[in-house]
């Protein structure tokens, strides 16, 4: 593996999940492959799982990971090609990138979509400067579009959860990512990945539904049934994935925010007690009620736990394939 920016840098599925779970059986079963290098984990915008949990990771190969945050420590970065820097950035990606790469054996990446241009964004702009210009690995830690390593490990919770679940005559769970309610508009990066990643891994029947007027871009949804009726959607789920996007088409948008959207343990009753999955942090009963997040169909808390074994799997792979 030379990069993690998506599903696409990923040639087994299984495989990679199977090496994360057992990382969590053994957590430092390969603690000195990462012996006398440096990870750089670089943030444009906040963190708390995605951070500590690479940090972790990178410690448990015998990395030294080393955090950035750009907004608050360092200077404020230009990205664009021949930008003529009269504005408020003060260095470019061409210049700080190499050197960073001169720092680091490895680059980790978290940048956020601004929702205001959807051209801008997606064409990861960001992301795909540091590929170009600073020479080592780099992993995102979440771009304008994507969030791998949270679909690895929703992937890894999924499979983990299917070892104690039992399916459907089909032999493959049903699973649902369903929009959910929110007081702002967020990105299309986390329901963008699952989809992509869900729809790479092929083993599930997987439906998503949302209101009218929230379709994704079609590249990551297209092998998915897509419905405006989430009570069909439901019918029958093994697992329920409950996350907030804003509009796509109308870039950045709230057309419809139906509290009725909202996934309770009524809804739930439709399912095949259904687990139910959310990336967090979570707007309690806004996005998931309390009931549900607080129930035995709750997962959330292992979902969260296993991101350090999907930065740990992807790492040890990225430290085997680059030396």
């Amino acid at each position: 593996m030379k990069q993690f920016i998506s599903v696409h840098d990923v040639t087994d599925i299984n495989a990679l999940a199977a090496k994360a779970l057992t990382y969590k059986a053994n957590p430092l079963a390969d603690k000195t492959l990462g012996a006398g290098k440096r990870m750089g984990l670089i943030f444009l915008n906040p963190s708390l799982r995605t951070r500590l949990s690479t940090q972790i990771a990178a410690e448990n190969l015998g990395m030294q990971p080393i955090v950035f945050n750009v907004g608050s420590e360092g200077w404020t970065w230009e990205f664009e090609e021949e930008a003529i820097m009269s504005g408020n950035t003060v260095e470019h990606v061409k210049d700080a990138a190499p050197i960073l790469g001169n720092y680091f054996d490895v680059l980790a990446i978290r940048t956020f979509p601004s929702l205001q241009n959807k051209q801008d964004d997606y064409s990861e702009l960001f992301i795909r400067q540091f590929i170009k210009y600073a020479g080592v690995p780099v992993v995102s830690l979440e771009s304008a579009t994507l969030h791998p390593l949270q679909s690895l490990t929703d992937i890894i919770t999924i499979t983990e959860s299917m070892r104690h679940t039992p399916l459907g005559d089909g032999g493959k769970p049903k699973i649902v990512l369903t929009w959910a309610p929110h007081i702002k508009p967020l990105p299309q990066c986390v329901a963008n990945s699952f989809a992509q990643w869900v729809n790479a891994w092929g083993e599930a029947d997987f439906v998503i539904t949302h209101p009218e007027d929230y379709e994704l871009d079609e590249q990551f949804t297209r092998g998915a049934t897509i419905t405006h009726h989430q009570q069909e959607a439901l019918q029958g789920a093994d697992f329920v994935y409950v996350k907030n996007w804003s509009t796509y088409t109308d870039y950045g948008r709230i057309y419809c925010n139906d509290p009725a959207w909202m996934l309770t343990q009524e809804k739930l009753k439709h399912t095949r007690n259904a687990k139910v999955m959310h990336c967090l942090p979570v707007r309690r009963n806004v996005e998931l009620s309390d009931e549900v997040l607080d129930s035995t169909n709750s997962i959330v808390t292992r979902q969260a736990s296993n991101r350090v074994w999907a930065a740990q799997a992807v790492l040890s792979e990225i430290l085997r394939s680059n030396g």
